[in-house]
């Protein structure tokens, strides 16, 4: 048997070797033997002493404060988790950034910004400088953002000439507005007005 004590089970119930005065082996002693029913606690002792009869004890103001933390925990992972997204990309380019901003993607500074650095194809004419629109109701210039989309308005065999944006509101008279691929999907005509504010913006930008 494994860790039994067979000395309370089993053995001879009459045993000629036990001492004179000691039952036999198997035979309960006095005072309660394994014959003898074993004393467990009520119930009522069960609960006084916080046993499994007793129930627990609800506190809703503890509820609360944990539905509130929980609540708290949970904005604190969804400003982490907003801080760690990537910013939109600003496109580097002029042809991308005009699509963007004439299609309200890109703040207004920012197109300004890409404006300022970028490459722009004018046409030309007999003589050095801006060609001018005379057909608008107020004078513009009419302004490329690639060699194709200046082909497509002047033709294949146009002269042209390139100068950045920074150096067209530099350059341009003033109250002359400009269009921006006036043959394009994404056109963009901005009037003198919109050109001085463009300017003023650009001023500061440089200069502080």
């Amino acid at each position: 048997m494994y860790g039994y004590d067979q000395s309370a089970y089993g053995g001879h119930p009459q045993d000629p070797h036990a001492p004179h005065g000691q039952p036999p082996y198997g035979q309960p002693q006095q005072g309660g033997g394994y014959g003898e029913q074993p004393q467990y606690p009520q119930a009522d002792q069960y609960q006084q002493q916080g046993g499994y009869g007793e129930q627990p004890h609800h506190d809703p103001h503890h509820a609360q404060q944990q539905a509130q933390q929980a609540q708290h925990a949970q904005q604190q992972a969804q400003q982490q988790a907003a801080q760690h997204q990537p910013a939109p990309a600003t496109p580097l380019n002029l042809v991308d950034g005009l699509r963007a901003y004439t299609s309200g993607a890109l703040a207004t500074e920012d197109f300004q910004d890409i404006f300022w650095s970028a490459k722009v194809y004018c046409p030309r004419g007999d003589t050095p400088g801006f060609l001018a629109v005379q057909t608008t109701q107020e004078p513009v210039i009419p302004l490329f953002t690639s060699l194709r989309e200046l082909r497509k308005y002047a033709g294949k065999e146009s002269r042209y000439f390139t100068v950045t944006g920074g150096e067209v509101l530099d350059l341009l008279p003033h109250g002359y507005g400009f269009a921006l691929d006036m043959e394009g999907e994404h056109r963009l005509v901005l009037d003198a007005k919109a050109v001085d504010e463009m300017t003023e913006y650009a001023m500061r930008r440089v200069y502080g």
